[in-house]
């Protein structure tokens, strides 16, 4: 049976801080447009109260989380338990997109692991917390995280990362704009 929280419980924080993977919605504005789903992973997310987060948004192939956000701010947060007992937890609020530029982001910044290749963090104040069973959510064992994304953002350097992210991070598959 699923349940609405008013806020996050130390038993739900407990629950997000142990995850591994996690997953992030969003939509742009109308009937048109694609819904972007993407799966999250490392040491990149961060409770900052109790109705609200932030997550490391690393540099990538797309760039829709981001310009959904500039659009119109709706996120929901998904974290599943693929070991232990089951359960799921969403988290819907609205968004925002703090790149380097922005006056928050280095306090932002000093809560995660220095990961090369971090292109903005997004901050989420919630406004609807809910958990349900998980029954159907398979059981899976974790190994390790990937490392091929930050390795290949070691490689590239911090200019080389700003250039791909120029090149690639412009606008949303939709023409939104992105970062730059």
């Amino acid at each position: 049976m699923g349940k609405t929280h008013a806020e996050m419980s130390d038993d739900l924080k407990q629950f997000i801080e142990a995850q591994k993977l996690f997953f992030v919605a969003t939509a742009p504005t109308g009937a048109e447009g694609h819904i972007n789903v993407s799966p999250k992973g490392h040491d990149s997310l961060r409770i900052l109260g109790p109705k609200s987060l932030a997550y490391l948004d690393l540099y990538g192939s797309g760039i829709e989380t981001v310009a959904h956000l500039r659009q119109n701010g709706r996120i929901t947060i998904m974290l599943c338990a693929f070991d232990g007992p089951p359960r799921i937890v969403r988290l819907y609020g609205k968004g925002v997109s703090t790149d380097p530029a922005h006056s928050e982001f280095a306090r932002l910044r000093a809560l995660f692991p220095a990961y090369p290749g971090t292109r903005s963090i997004i901050r989420v104040d919630l406004d609807r917390i809910a958990d349900s069973c998980g029954f159907a959510v398979p059981l899976f064992r974790f190994e390790a995280h990937r490392p091929q994304l930050l390795t290949a953002a070691e490689k590239r350097g911090a200019d080389g990362v700003a250039e791909y992210c120029r090149q690639h991070n412009a606008v949303s598959i939709d023409g939104l704009p992105g970062l730059f």
